[in-house]
């Protein structure tokens, strides 16, 4: 006999939420009512909700965080699907208690992946790191030193396709839920960023699309920048053009060198590629387009 939703068990209720909804549809009256109604029917306490009416485009965005005692991911898919139709939905459930799961891509420049190993190490980002990807060797001891599987998958024009197909296999060997890219110089092909739309994340500097090519701090400093910064995005068929997450600067001045320049793109590099990462696996980003809605 099926359980019912409504007479599921309580539990003692901690801190941490059990599930995410996210969604979005044409906004109008009654959807964060629908919501709250349906999670209280079915013995749901909200610990957060968050939402954003994009007038110009005339959809509602919202994120709403809650305890759901007794109920599985499966249930609670089930019960919602009714109320996502009526609304015309884009929706989603996320389990709060499963580990998002990432592959990181490297070249050689290692900062950002040091960083992130950092923080997943340390418990301040809460995700499974199950494979560390990269065209060079460079980084083999590092992933070693955190007991991640290290692959070496040398890229060029004859081998991209191949090389392409390896990495897709590994994402559903992995169950991958999101590709890292932490200053991984290869552009990926149109076919890999349709397929993995919205679970790839990149790191650049935000000189592009000014300082174009290479050396792009010693550009800079030619032109006696005051700010630098870098911008962390959803990777798309479109060079260095997709939805934006994150973005942050420092000022800088006359007195820094460009190897000082780069000292400190590399720090804020860094932080804009965690923080972004930190948003997304903690479903805080819904689409809008060619934007994105964060909330926080």
């Amino acid at each position: 006999m099926q359980r019912s939703l409504i007479d599921a068990p309580s539990n003692d209720r901690s801190d941490c939420p059990d599930f995410v909804l996210t969604f979005s549809c044409t906004d109008r009256i009654g959807i964060v009512h629908a919501i709250s109604g349906f999670l209280s029917s079915h013995g749901c306490n909200i610990r957060d909700s968050a939402q954003f009416s994009d007038s110009r485009v005339g959809r509602l965005f919202m994120r709403v965080s809650f305890h759901a005692p007794g109920l599985s991911l499966e249930d609670i898919q089930s019960a919602f699907s009714p109320v996502g139709t009526s609304f015309g939905m884009s929706w989603e459930f996320h389990d709060c208690n499963s580990k998002p799961r990432l592959l990181i891509m490297v070249s050689k420049t290692g900062h950002c992946l040091n960083d992130l190993l950092f923080r997943y190490a340390t418990g301040t980002l809460e995700v499974a790191i199950p494979l560390i990807v990269s065209n060079h060797r460079d980084f083999h001891r590092l992933a070693a030193s955190y007991d991640i599987p290290f692959h070496h998958m040398p890229v060029s024009a004859d081998t991209k396709t191949a090389e392409e197909a390896k990495l897709l296999e590994l994402v559903e060997q992995e169950r991958i839920d999101l590709i890292v890219l932490a200053r991984y110089m290869q552009v990926l092909s149109d076919n890999l960023c349709q397929k993995m739309f919205g679970k790839i994340i990149n790191i650049h500097h935000s000189f592009l699309p000014s300082f174009k090519g290479a050396k792009p701090y010693h550009q800079a400093h030619s032109r006696g920048v005051k700010l630098i910064g870098a911008t962390a995005h959803y990777v798309t068929a479109a060079l260095d053009e997709g939805p934006i997450i994150e973005q942050d600067v420092l000022r800088v001045d006359h007195s820094l060198t460009p190897d000082d320049l780069s000292a400190v793109g590399r720090d804020v590099e860094a932080a804009v590629l965690a923080r972004a990462v930190k948003l997304h696996t903690e479903n805080r980003i819904l689409m809008n387009g060619d934007r994105t809605v964060i909330f926080r």
